[in-house]
């Protein structure tokens, strides 16, 4: 898919996200997951694996489960580039995505059968993260006949074992800069809508 899409949808003259590019893979490190927390219209997560130099992106609107079994949706958006693993701030008013970013989590992953791109063909992806925040085992099943608005949509499951819930602390704050989405937003001189923040309070239950 690359990253033609992304970049048709962003005006890189009023947003700070990087226009970035697809990059050679294969360059020996581990591949990495980020999930960012996007308070736009709805507060949802970002959760993003890189592989064939972009990442691969699929929008949770509750964020990864955390308990054995339970599964949420996610549905599959653009794929991003590889610098947007870093991207933290806010997306302007009247631009697509409008709102604030946080990197929730960041790590590397590992998938069953060491084939990414090839699970996502499949549809079903057997992930292992060593996040800063989530550690252990998901799977990604992309759903039949799902398309919704033309955008696959997939459930994401817990597998493995439980994990233990985070704090408010830990649900609210950025793992690179330590600033809650309020703050990202404040610095950067915007003011987020009462509604979104207040959700963002609430860790996904």
């Amino acid at each position: 898919m690359g990253v033609k899409e992304y970049k048709a949808k962003r005006n890189f003259t009023r947003t700070q996200e990087p226009a970035g590019k697809v990059r050679s893979p294969g360059d020996g490190r581990a591949a990495l997951f980020v999930i960012q927390k996007h308070a736009a219209s709805h507060l949802h997560y970002d959760f993003r694996l890189e592989m064939e130099g972009v990442l691969k992106s699929w929008a949770v609107p509750k964020g990864l489960p955390v308990r054995r079994g339970e599964r949420r949706l996610a549905v599959q958006v653009e794929d991003h580039p590889l610098d947007y693993a870093h991207f933290e701030g806010t997306i302007p008013p009247g631009s697509y995505g409008a709102g604030t970013v946080m990197v929730w989590d960041t790590g590397s992953y590992e998938v069953a059968g060491d084939d990414p791109a090839g699970a996502v063909r499949k549809g079903k992806i057997q992930l292992t993260l060593h996040g800063k925040k989530l550690k252990g085992d998901w799977t990604l099943v992309r759903m039949r006949g799902g398309e919704g608005e033309g955008k696959p949509q997939w459930l994401i499951f817990k597998s493995g074992a439980d994990l233990k819930p985070l704090s408010s602390r830990a649900e609210n704050t950025s793992v690179i800069t330590r600033r809650s989405l309020e703050q990202i937003a404040s610095q950067n001189g915007l003011r987020e809508d009462k509604e979104v923040i207040r959700e963002t309070r609430k860790p996904a239950s």
